[in-house]
């Protein structure tokens, strides 16, 4: 069983699953990386992940795929499917990948 909510950092949203099997929290990817690049349009956060992912598979990176595919309902009542990692990824590439951005927005 899947419990959804809604997670602020910095003010700003970012979806959450709890799954209760595997005793962890999944974060949307997209929703981090909005708020790392102080990106307000969702359709620009989702094209700079799906660059990352594509540079990180050309780098023979495997957590790419260790990111999951999962449904919760958007803000428009549909049900999308969204990219979530799990807090178990913390010392992935994509983390570093992450922390980077992270480093160069504080600057």
């Amino acid at each position: 069983m899947k419990e959804t909510a809604i997670k602020l950092f910095e003010e700003k949203k970012v979806r959450s699953l709890w799954s209760e099997d595997e005793e962890k929290w999944y974060f949307s990817i997209v929703d981090i990386i909005a708020i790392l690049t102080d990106q307000n349009d969702f359709q620009k956060a989702r094209k700079y992940w799906n660059k990352l992912k594509e540079r990180l598979k050309a780098e023979g990176n495997e957590t790419v795929t260790n990111s999951h595919q999962l449904k919760m309902i958007a803000e428009d009542g549909k049900m999308r499917l969204l990219q979530f990692i799990s807090m178990q990824l913390r010392h992935s590439k994509i983390c570093d990948k992450l922390s980077v951005i992270a480093k160069h927005k504080k600057k």
